[in-house]
């Protein structure tokens, strides 16, 4: 079993704006790390984001950015090791892309990937699907309403 998922949504801003709004951190701090975030999305760098429903700073290794069209990160995966087996820190991948649509709106992609085969990981999976699906509709909120969609949401 191959713990993967695909999120996805549409936005109605321009993919440059879209884009921006999760590259910058004043702007990602709006709608998405609700505890702060610190570093611009740039390849190579490492960010923090924080989050104030899960308590403390979560680096981001930031692997590619291609400007207005891709982010890929890696961040560290809550889950075990199978049984028998160590456990060790290891990290998920996850993959942004922002197509312009025809219509003016931008299509935003989310894929992660990357959890050990566990009842943890699969656990842990779904949270994280939760959780991007849940960025996606905020910052669609944010940006066409001016609306901080988790503000009190999670405490």
């Amino acid at each position: 079993m191959d713990l993967k998922f695909n999120v996805a949504g549409r936005i109605a801003r321009p993919a440059s704006e879209v884009f921006e709004a999760v590259v910058n951190p004043e702007h990602l701090s709006h709608f998405f790390t609700t505890g702060g975030a610190k570093g611009r999305l740039e390849t190579g760098s490492t960010v923090t984001w924080d989050f104030a429903d899960f308590p403390g700073a979560f680096p981001v290794q930031v692997v590619e950015v291609v400007p207005d069209k891709k982010i890929v990160l890696h961040w560290g995966a809550a889950d075990d090791a199978p049984e028998g087996e160590t456990a060790s820190p290891h990290d998920t991948t996850v993959t942004m892309t922002f197509e312009q649509l025809e219509d003016g709106r931008t299509l935003v992609q989310i894929t992660e990937e990357g959890w050990r085969e566990t009842a943890k990981g699969l656990k842990a999976s779904y949270g994280n699907c939760e959780g991007w699906t849940g960025m996606l509709c905020a910052m669609k909120v944010w940006l066409e309403h001016g609306i901080n969609l988790r503000e009190g949401f999670y405490k």
